[in-house]
């Protein structure tokens, strides 16, 4: 390219860069007005109604608070002595969490994790706990009536403290005809999950058919630094015929076998009910993510149903929240591990290589080195140790090339324009040289499964989240050295300098094997290696700096490698005396491969073709 087409695509970037900028303030700015005309539309529409008639609105007011007592009061039926009271909280602690327990609906109500701290607000990760959060069933109060359990009161038990260090909570009601529900909670030491057994005296009569219909709705909030990437993180999970699966772009899931858990999993949390002896058939998912500006990362509604036998019956379940840490959820339900994502769908292929490869190698280096950044260090030595011997091929191969080029470029003036002649007369060669043109593709193709094993493994490993390294103070998110006021296409509100770092790195990968090959006539062709650097620059810079960090090591190996086998260790003089030696071979010995027959045939074809079409000219 020459200086004036620097210069103007320069100034183009500029203009768009000025021009996306002022859109975004525009779109602002707009909104700020919106928000602000409703605002005063709302406060007008309320004033007016005040003035209309205060007296009729605190008499509906009165009414209506009247009417709802009676409702919430029929509903109880034979537990109306359950309708109304005041919540109690009870709080149960083991060394990882503390669980708080609601006396209304007789539920566990929410989870703090102790060793986890949300980087929304510093504070302790969270799980459950939302204003809109349910969770219970419905059961028969009367032969007409039926209540919600989530909306009657429990009486809650004194905590006692059993001989192998769990602790018992249980809540109950009693109708007045003799039927109770009580809700058992066993907190274990040192485990995120709490058992709850429910048991149902007169469950023949509670329950229409004999059926529990269970119902959990659940509103995940945010704890990491981006809500964008951590609502794109959050997915359904679950156990359907003791098969793992999950669900991320639908936005339902209807139960046609056995269900065993179903998790809210959030990017390094999730909330999971468990029932030990399976849910039925019978039951459906519906999710959605947010897209609003609140911290709430979903809302998730599922329903359940399980076949209950004989009047006094017991329910076993578990109630999951805590990390998705692989180590432990591997200790909980059968397949509660594949929550991590280690590589699923199109790319279930790399699980295996981080199941037995990524993962064993990065808690053998975290064992030995404390900081993270260290270890990722030490596993992409690693990596390239253990594909050096294909990496070395494709240096080896790059080597032939550089000495054939003053050939190649002879053989470009003496067909010109002839492409196909060209192609031949190259491919014939390489054969004689003993060149696989290639060759050098090895590295990228390589880097093509280890990468997407590593985007699945730093995305989802826990281990990396709060951990900092150089500038970077969390490895599981972004490092922003500039933060934006506005949002910029393509890159969000920040500017990653490890991203930076991985990109300039690949743009000198890039012009050094542009110097190693043959030049291109295509300006396609010849500025290709220099446009993925290009898109790795917008995709990059919202990812793990775990992988950005990867990457640049990765890169500087691979110049490091370039530099001294292409300098040390590869002889060009030897090279160039083989491949002179290979021509002289007898051409029985070199027999052509069948790719290479077709390929001739297909360039003799072509070349026929167009002579045909310059005599018919």
């Amino acid at each position: 390219m020459d200086k004036n087409t620097v210069i103007g695509m320069v100034l183009l970037a500029v203009l768009f860069f000025v021009f996306f900028w002022y859109t975004n303030k525009e779109h602002a700015a707009q909104q700020a007005l919106n928000a602000e005309n409703e605002r005063i539309k709302d406060s007008i529409a309320k004033v007016e109604a005040a003035k209309k008639n205060p007296l009729d609105t605190t008499a509906a007011r009165l009414e209506a608070e009247k009417n709802d007592t009676l409702i919430k009061k029929n509903a109880a039926g034979t537990f109306a002595g359950a309708a109304f009271g005041t919540e109690q909280l009870v709080t149960i602690e083991n060394e990882l969490m503390k669980a708080t327990f609601s006396s209304k609906g007789g539920k566990l109500k929410q989870v703090e994790l102790k060793n986890y701290a949300s980087s929304a607000n510093n504070q302790h990760v969270i799980l459950g706990g939302g204003k809109d959060d349910v969770i219970g069933y419905r059961i028969n109060t009367s032969n007409t009536t039926s209540a919600e359990t989530e909306n009657l009161y429990f009486t809650p038990s004194t905590v006692t403290k059993n001989a192998d260090g769990s602790q018992t909570l249980s809540f109950n009601i009693t109708a007045a005809n003799g039927q109770s529900i009580t809700h058992q909670y066993i907190v274990k030491p040192n485990n995120y999950a709490v058992d709850w057994n429910i048991v149902l005296n007169g469950a023949d009569q509670m329950l229409s058919n004999g059926l529990l219909n269970f119902k959990w709705q659940v509103h995940p909030e945010q704890h990491e630094k981006n809500v964008k990437y951590e609502r794109e993180q959050t997915n359904i999970c679950f156990s359907e015929g003791n098969d793992f699966d999950y669900i991320s772009a639908k936005t339902e899931k209807k139960f046609e076998k056995p269900v065993q858990w179903v998790g809210v999993v959030q990017q390094f949390f999730n909330s999971t009910l468990i029932a030990k002896d399976g849910f039925n058939s019978a039951g459906e998912v519906r999710w959605g993510r947010k897209t609003d500006s609140s911290n709430i990362l979903s809302d998730v509604d599922v329903t359940l149903q399980k076949k209950l036998q004989g009047s006094t019956v017991t329910v076993p379940l578990q109630l999951y929240f805590g990390p998705n840490d692989y180590k432990v959820l591997k200790t909980q339900a059968e397949d509660m591990d594949k929550m991590v994502n280690l590589g699923r769908d199109m790319y279930s292929f790399v699980r295996p290589i981080n199941k037995y490869i990524i993962m064993p190698v990065f808690n053998l280096f975290a064992s030995i080195v404390s900081n993270y950044g260290w270890v990722i260090l030490l596993l992409t030595l690693f990596i390239r140790l253990v594909t050096s011997p294909l990496t070395y091929t494709s240096y080896l191969s790059g080597a032939k090339m550089k000495v054939l080029r003053p050939e190649m470029d002879a053989l470009k003036k003496k067909f010109g324009d002839d492409q196909q002649g060209y192609a031949m007369e190259q491919m014939k060669l390489f054969r004689e040289a003993g060149v696989n043109p290639l060759g050098g593709c090895i590295p990228a193709l390589l880097q093509i499964p280890i990468f997407f094993a590593l985007y699945s493994f730093f995305n989802s490993n826990i281990e990396l989240r709060g951990e900092s390294f150089l500038w970077s103070k969390d490895l599981s998110a972004y490092d922003s050295i500039v933060t934006f006021p506005f949002e910029v296409w393509g890159l969000g509100n920040h500017l990653s300098l490890f991203t930076i770092t991985a990109v300039l790195t690949s743009f000198l990968i890039s012009i050094y094997n542009m110097a190693m090959t043959p030049t291109q006539d295509n300006p396609a062709l010849k500025y290709m290696p220099y446009i993925f650097p290009f898109i790795l620059f917008f995709v990059f810079n919202r990812l793990p700096s775990a992988l950005t960090w990867y990457y640049t090591v990765s890169n500087l190996i691979t110049l490091g490698l370039q530099f001294v086998i292409q300098n040390y260790i590869i002889n060009h003089d030897k090279i160039l005396a083989k491949i002179e030696e290979k021509r002289k071979q007898p051409k029985k010995d070199k027999p052509k491969s069948k790719w290479q027959e077709r390929f001739e045939q297909t360039m003799e074809a072509q070349k026929k073709l167009q002579e045909m079409k310059q005599k018919k000219k």
